[in-house]
């Protein structure tokens, strides 16, 4: 007699449904309390935030959050983590834009990291970067996504500009002064914005960027 394999219960089904409803339900729930903590980093600071005030940001009771992240350490983490895959995307996408009429790569790429430090998320990071300088828990969570967010950024500019590895030296002196100038820039518009200054900033850095430019490579409009 042929042996039947038994036949999947109808319940099994109805069991797994509610278990992958909850699973989303809470995934949005972790999702909400960290992009809520990110927002705190930027409104209020970091000392400032509180997991009162996540909670009360995420529209949950601070029990609720606390189910999730048991403390304020954890929310922290897993925003640093969130903060630099959102870092790295936006730098990622901006730096693929097609240069407007008359404007090359060097354009793109400076707008791209312009753009980059004047988001919140950089804000945030930022702030972070400034407590941890007196928070060890905190700096031991930080400095290691900082430093993979800057070794992300090495690999993508140098894919980016391919013709620039012929000198590397050039290459690298081209990203410590956009880094530097740009990060600079960005923190002093926090307190003290000056539109015309920084555009004219801008504009200086380009033109530096393009007398970096390795010799080898003679389309200007790559620049």
């Amino acid at each position: 007699m042929e042996k039947r394999e038994p036949s999947a219960d109808p319940g099994d089904a109805a069991a797994e449904e509610p278990t992958s409803w909850q699973a989303q339900k809470s995934a949005a729930t972790r999702n909400l309390i960290i992009e809520s903590a990110i927002q705190c980093f930027v409104d209020l600071g970091y000392a400032r935030t509180t997991t009162t005030r996540i909670a009360h940001a995420a529209g949950l009771s601070r029990g609720a959050m606390l189910h999730h992240f048991p403390s304020k350490m954890d929310v922290v983490k897993a925003a640093v983590d969130e903060l630099h895959a959102k870092r790295l995307k936006a730098f990622r996408n901006s730096i693929k834009r097609a240069p407007p009429p008359g404007k090359g790569r060097v354009h793109v790429a400076v707008q791209a990291y312009w753009e980059h430090v004047r988001h919140p998320t950089f804000v945030a990071f930022f702030e972070l970067t400034v407590a941890a300088r007196a928070d060890p828990q905190l700096y031991a969570i930080l400095e290691p996504a900082q430093a993979a967010f800057y070794d992300e950024w090495y690999r993508t500019a140098t894919e980016a500009f391919p013709e620039w590895q012929s000198d590397k030296d050039a290459f690298n002196l081209a990203l410590d002064l956009s880094r530097y100038l740009l990060e600079g820039m960005a923190v002093s518009s926090l307190t003290h914005a000056e539109p015309a200054r920084e555009q004219h900033l801008l504009e200086h850095l380009e033109n530096q960027l393009r007398f970096l430019r390795p010799s080898t490579d003679l389309d200007a409009a790559a620049g």
